[in-house]
């Protein structure tokens, strides 16, 4: 997969397979089980998460997630979704919703300021610093992404292993 043309943070890709969903299922409970690499397997229900061993992790450490659904009796749709670590995902988040909240907050202020005729110059200020944040953490998701790519490849060929 090539991480590098796309501008979503979160990769996605689909894989049908011609196995039923109980023998798919079959094949990563066991993978799961005997499982002695870098990477560690859980599997519940349709679900399966693959994650960084400890002793390999870092902070731009991907985990992948795959579901299995049901195509037809002979065949099972794979859908599959690289992210970043949860935590470091919730932190950007919040980073991402306190920027918005700034935001709208000093464009609420300008927008007053306005209306009382009063100076607004720093409001706008503050807004433009808020957008220019943004894309800062959003080139920063990019590079961590980029150092990621490694285990995330690791990751797909170790997928790819076990469904074949």
């Amino acid at each position: 997969m090539d991480t590098n043309t796309t501008i979503r943070l979160r990769l996605r890709f689909y894989k049908d397979v011609e196995k039923n969903i109980e023998d798919v299922h079959e094949i990563f409970e066991e993978s799961a089980k005997n499982n002695e690499g870098d990477f560690l397997i859980k599997v519940y229900e349709n679900h399966i998460w693959f994650y960084v061993v400890a002793s390999k992790k870092r902070i731009w450490s991907p985990h992948l997630h795959l579901e299995l659904v049901p195509k037809s009796e002979k065949t099972t749709h794979i859908r599959g979704l690289f992210g970043p670590d949860q935590t470091l995902w919730t932190f950007f988040m919040f980073l991402h919703f306190i920027i918005a909240g700034a935001f709208v907050l000093f464009g609420m202020f300008a927008f007053s300021n306005y209306s009382l005729k009063q100076s607004f110059s720093t409001d706008i200020i503050v807004m433009a610093a808020m957008v220019i944040i943004w894309f800062v953490l959003y080139f920063i998701a990019k590079e961590l992404r980029k150092k990621g790519n490694d285990q995330m490849n690791e990751m797909e060929n170790l997928f790819l292993k076990i469904i074949e």
